[in-house]
């Protein structure tokens, strides 16, 4: 069987690092497979969706390493979402019903109190041809609901125990109770249509094999698979990953911004440790920072995901990119670094790379280096820095310089260990902590270490 998965988010603003989970999942799996991966943007409120959001994510993607391998618009699809409607109408599945929002919560509040699960009574079945003529004179316009199909034969309304069952890639076994739920809406009173039709019908026409997604959806599912049926459509395996939260266990949002994939790449961090902590966090692996994708998907099982919520928390993004910089070679850096205007090349990626955090960190050392820097010398290693200045080793400079320049002020002054060479980082570099000096010094260069040891 040849594996097609789907990405489908709304372009109604920044996807986060919880719409990035199941991005990644379905990329690894479908990979994993030699599947196809198509990006579609459920884009029917057209009042919200805006192009400059989906560019947005597909940029988010791209750095990420996911490229779509088609890309599909819901906007373009509508006449599908209108004969699908159409069918189902024709059914006697699809029906209309005329209750404002305020008299249904007012329905549900009554059931509550009752004890009764705030379930829909299929009251839009029971509408007579006088009442329906009153709700259009009165300017109501009808949603519609998809009637599910929980009921004995032929008497929608002597609802009955009706189980839907699926083998879930992830959860296992799952059940859902169609009694249980209210006949969902599917089309607004002003006509656009909710997340699930349209769903149901490009999953079918595009031949999507495997819908992996939150675990926020597995009621759903029993819904969804029951439409699917009613239009003879084939049913996709499903698979649903626990949730991922901010560090405080929040949920997260793309109206609040919360730990976007834009914040996160403007931060620093690389895309290889946001990837392997969405990925990771939340499931029996050890979270450490992939060297890819390909790498990464070896590492995701999908049985040893929790099904408890995973809390994702920027310091351990930020402690991933470390170790993979400290790891990662000139050419890898190297664009960047050029970007950052560093000519130091592989020689100075080599000393710094330790000491940052991200790459973008490179540009701090390579000040030190340069310079202009404020040199920090303490009031009693003032007679130490001078008498350093006047033993400075002549040119050339390699890395035997700093050793041969600190043992002669050794012999010299008598001073040793800290007290000896942090008073000389101090003075050269401006900084009490930093790359190995032994490396650092030449490419520094006589005259700047001179010129800062003179100020």
């Amino acid at each position: 069987m040849s594996v097609t998965v789907r990405f489908a988010p709304s372009p109604t603003g920044h996807i986060h690092i919880g719409n990035c989970r199941p991005a990644l999942f379905n990329w690894l799996f479908a990979k994993a497979q030699g599947g196809t991966y198509i990006l579609r943007y459920d884009d029917t409120d057209q009042e919200r969706s805006t192009q400059e959001f989906a560019d947005g994510i597909l940029r988010d993607l791209g750095w990420l390493g996911i490229q779509p391998d088609r890309i599909e618009r819901q906007s373009d699809r509508f006449d599908r979402y209108d004969a699908a409607a159409d069918e189902l109408k024709a059914k006697g599945l699809l029906y209309a019903c005329y209750e404002s929002a305020d008299e249904l919560e007012r329905r549900r509040n009554r059931a509550r109190a009752l004890g009764k699960a705030p379930i829909y009574d299929r009251a839009g079945l029971r509408y007579t041809p006088e009442q329906i003529e009153k709700f259009e004179a009165e300017g109501r316009k009808p949603h519609w609901r998809f009637k599910l199909p929980n009921h004995e034969e032929g008497d929608p309304f002597a609802i009955k125990r009706t189980e839907v069952h699926w083998d879930d890639l992830i959860r296992g076994t799952q059940t859902v109770d169609l009694a249980s739920l209210s006949d969902p809406v599917l089309v607004r009173a002003d006509g656009t249509y909710l997340y699930t039709l349209p769903s149901i019908v490009d999953d079918a026409e595009m031949e999507i094999t495997h819908v992996i997604r939150g675990e926020d959806h597995v009621a759903n599912t029993g819904v969804q698979i029951a439409i699917f049926e009613a239009l003879g459509c084939k049913v996709p395996e499903f698979g649903h990953h626990n949730l991922l939260t901010t560090a405080s266990g929040e949920g997260l949002s793309k109206r609040t911004g919360a730990l976007s994939i834009a914040s996160l790449r403007d931060a620093g961090y690389e895309p290889m440790a946001v990837c392997s902590l969405a990925v990771l966090t939340g499931t029996s692996h050890a979270v450490e920072p992939a060297a890819n994708l390909e790498e990464l998907a070896k590492m995701l099982d999908f049985k040893g995901i929790s099904k408890s919520a995973a809390k994702f928390d920027p310091e351990d993004v930020g402690n991933l990119t470390a170790r993979i910089v400290h790891e990662m070679p000139f050419e890898a850096a190297k664009e960047r670094l050029e970007a950052m205007g560093i000519e130091g090349g592989e020689a100075f990626w080599a000393i710094v790379r330790e000491n940052c955090a991200s790459v973008r960190d490179a540009a701090c050392w390579w000040e030190v280096v340069k310079g202009p820097i404020t040199a920090v010398v303490a009031e009693e290693d003032a007679d130490f820095i001078r008498k350093a200045t006047e033993m400075l080793p002549a040119e050339p400079w390699d890395e035997t310089t700093w050793g041969a320049w600190t043992k002669a002020l050794k012999e010299e002054t008598g001073r040793k260990g800290k007290g000896l060479f942090m008073p000389l980082r101090k003075a050269v570099t401006g900084l009490d902590h930093g790359p190995d000096l032994k490396a650092l010094l030449p490419l520094i260069g006589r005259q700047n270490t001179l010129d800062r040891l003179g100020e």
